[in-house]
């Protein structure tokens, strides 16, 4: 199974990094996608996505949080970066209007930048959405066809917003949100909606630890070694077999990333 989401940037990987890889491994984590969420981040993603050839791979963009930071909408350092073989995807990029850490015009300006990016150089999005679904919605329509693929990571949405998405071509990632029996509830009601050929897991470590993993981890860090557990809470909602939801996501993530064999990943 291969994780989507990994922000192995973060700090709070900075003691353990190669233990985390190892765990991930020991767990039948078989490859990682590394995000980059800033132009600094997304430099780092790739240099550690070299440490671990056709292991990890890395994503090459901008969060809405840190759009302010974006003086380029020409965007050359993510160009660049788009050129080498570890990085299979821009973004992260889309839009946040829960935290508005940049102003909503700076974010919307610097998500369609990414897409029109992507677009050219014929690689697929990764985004981001929260709380903001009709622009989002908005701005990606347009450039939709000219791309060759597009997830939506970390879907934790309404019923109505995942079959937008569905009816964009949109593919889904799935967190450990669905494992959370306060806040998931409803996403845990509406996973079977999307079609196995949609259909991508992640982590997104270190955040959102699954709350109902047992026995409950000492720390609070959420890590790619729990992403067997993840696909199997989806599973259980989508009535399938745990080894069913793993082989079709890996396949689905492999075609959607461009990225290696079966027998490897």
């Amino acid at each position: 199974m291969i994780d989507i989401g990994v922000n192995l940037t973060n700090s709070r990987f900075d003691k353990d990094r190669d233990d985390v890889i190892t765990r991930a491994k020991e767990a039948g984590v078989t490859g990682l996608i590394l995000t980059g969420t800033s132009i600094e981040e997304s430099q780092q993603a790739q240099k550690m996505a070299q440490q671990w050839p056709q292991y990890c791979y890395s994503t090459a963009g901008v969060h809405p949080h840190d759009a302010k930071s974006v003086e380029d909408l020409t965007l050359p350092h993510i160009r660049t970066l788009a050129a080498t073989p570890e990085v299979v995807a821009i973004g992260e990029c889309g839009l946040d209007f829960n935290r508005d850490f940049s102003p909503r015009p700076q974010q919307e300006a610097v998500f369609e930048a990414q897409l029109a990016l992507a677009a050219e150089l014929n690689l697929p999005v990764f985004m981001h959405c929260r709380d903001a679904h009709e622009r989002f919605i908005d701005i990606l329509r347009p450039w939709r066809a000219k791309l060759p693929a597009a997830v939506l990571h970390c879907f934790t949405g309404s019923e109505t917003e995942l079959k937008e998405c569905l009816d964009l071509d949109l593919h889904i990632g799935i967190t450990g949100w669905v494992c959370d029996e306060r806040r998931g509830t409803e996403l845990r009601d509406i996973v079977h909606l999307i079609p196995d050929d949609r259909l991508m897991i992640e982590t997104d470590c270190p955040y959102l630890l699954p709350r109902d993993y047992r026995p409950k981890p000492k720390s609070s860090r959420n890590e790619p070694q729990y992403l067997p557990h993840i696909a199997s809470v989806i599973a259980q909602c989508r009535q399938q077999e745990a080894a069913e939801v793993v082989r079709n996501s890996r396949a689905t993530t492999q075609a959607f990333f461009v990225i290696g064999p079966p027998e490897t990943l």
